[in-house]
């Protein structure tokens, strides 16, 4: 089983990032949900962003991140969604060690580490600012990369706890993690 490393999104800690955490750990992977927003939880984007620049964006951000898995084996998994991608693709790219990343709705990444994007095809965050692209060219370039894309226009539709939710993506979504984390 995978030990994994779940950084969250600009919301921050939100139930619904834990319960994704709980669905890995239901099926025996060893997940830490570092909370770099340390209990601050925000109703928008918007305010969830503007609280990231006020600490420090995206050094302090990703400072956190850093942080927050050094007493941590070296053989992680980095996860992150959308703005927990940053911590996750930095150490992903720098910890040695690093056996895996999933990217949940932002990408970017080196050639030699597998990884898995995911977003959706109509999300104007992921498709409209261009990170649909980032991750194509990914894919093209990677050794062990795949997109993953759900129909539908939600940015974060794997959180449980908000109305952007789609459960049927986050089965898929999910499904495809597991399988990505059997061979970790």
């Amino acid at each position: 089983m995978a030990e994994v490393a779940l950084f969250h999104h600009a919301l921050g800690l939100t139930p619904g990032v834990v319960a994704f955490a709980d669905e890995l750990r239901r099926a025996g992977h060893t997940v830490h949900t570092p909370d770099l927003f340390e209990g601050r939880t925000f109703g928008t984007i918007d305010e969830g962003m503007r609280h990231a620049e006020e600490i420090g964006f995206p050094d302090e951000v990703i400072g956190r991140g850093v942080r927050a898995v050094e007493g941590l084996p070296a053989g992680l998994v980095y996860a992150g969604f959308s703005l927990g991608v940053l911590p996750a693709q930095m150490l992903a790219q720098t910890r040695p060690g690093a056996r895996g990343a999933l990217l949940f709705y932002s990408s970017a990444w080196p050639q030699e580490v597998p990884a898995q994007v995911h977003g959706m095809d109509a999300d104007p965050i992921f498709v409209g600012e261009g990170d649909i692209d980032a991750a194509r060219e990914l894919v093209e370039q990677a050794k062990d990369a795949e997109l993953f894309l759900y129909p539908g226009d939600q940015h974060y539709f794997a959180d449980s706890s908000l109305p952007s939710y789609d459960a049927d993506a986050t089965a898929l979504l999910l499904r495809r993690v597991l399988d990505f984390l059997r061979t970790r």
